[in-house]
């Protein structure tokens, strides 16, 4: 059964990348944009997790915590914001919150956290494994494996980074700049010769003995994962 999870975030396109980065994992999502309608869902409807920003309107994330608490829902919190001061953090556990993640992030230790979260409130109960599906192509990301069906794939470290980049921006082109900037921590000024190089790496070893191919060129515009 997929775990259920409300993302509770002002900011459209940040709240919108989560949710596209989790349901890539298997989870359900649904999103509110501001502190009252986030309370509103949290007490009309049943979640696995709450994915909370301390910043928002009408309510704010300690406002929102505290509602959730006070009508006895135990449903584990995990609270997402720029303010990374002790004292916000001790307020916000002080509320009811069950864990604390400032931002920027890492998307990867999003997913470990909610998964210790959910672990933690459910032990009886199976969590969502770190895995990304496309076709039959499978990336396990806790222990870095990946198959094309029942067939094992040898990847480098900076292979497997830019498989998963591209797979959690499935359907979407990105350009050799933004690859650069993510996988590589390379300023898009310099040299993209690399991500060219990479690209034709990744393709003989997930593309070449395979169908559906999944990785294509947009010419003058970037790369695209998608199944056809």
């Amino acid at each position: 059964m997929k775990k259920s999870i409300l993302i509770v975030e002002d900011d459209e396109r940040i709240a919108r990348t989560i949710s596209k980065g989790l349901e890539e994992l298997g989870f359900e999502t649904s999103i509110a944009f501001d502190g009252k309608i986030a309370l509103k869902l949290a007490l009309g409807n049943t979640f696995d997790l709450f994915l909370l920003d301390l910043n928002l309107p009408e309510l704010n994330g300690y406002q929102v915590t505290e509602g959730i608490r006070r009508a006895g829902i135990e449903t584990p919190i995990l609270m997402l914001t720029a303010l990374g001061e002790t004292d916000d953090k001790i307020e916000g556990f002080d509320k009811g919150a069950d864990d604390y993640l400032v931002k920027p992030f890492d998307f990867r230790e999003l997913v470990a956290r909610i998964n210790a979260l959910l672990k933690r409130s459910s032990p009886l109960s199976d969590v969502i494994s770190n895995e990304l599906i496309v076709a039959d192509l499978k990336v396990d990301l806790d222990e870095k494996l990946v198959y094309r069906g029942d067939q094992a794939i040898q990847l480098t470290p900076k292979e497997f980074g830019l498989l998963e980049y591209l797979i959690l921006n499935k359907g979407k082109v990105v350009s050799k700049e933004e690859i650069a900037e993510a996988i590589w921590d390379q300023n898009p000024g310099k040299s993209l010769n690399v991500i060219e190089v990479y690209i034709n790496f990744l393709r003989k070893k997930i593309d070449k003995d395979f169908e559906p191919k999944l990785i294509k060129t947009k010419s003058g515009m970037g790369y695209v994962l998608r199944e056809e």
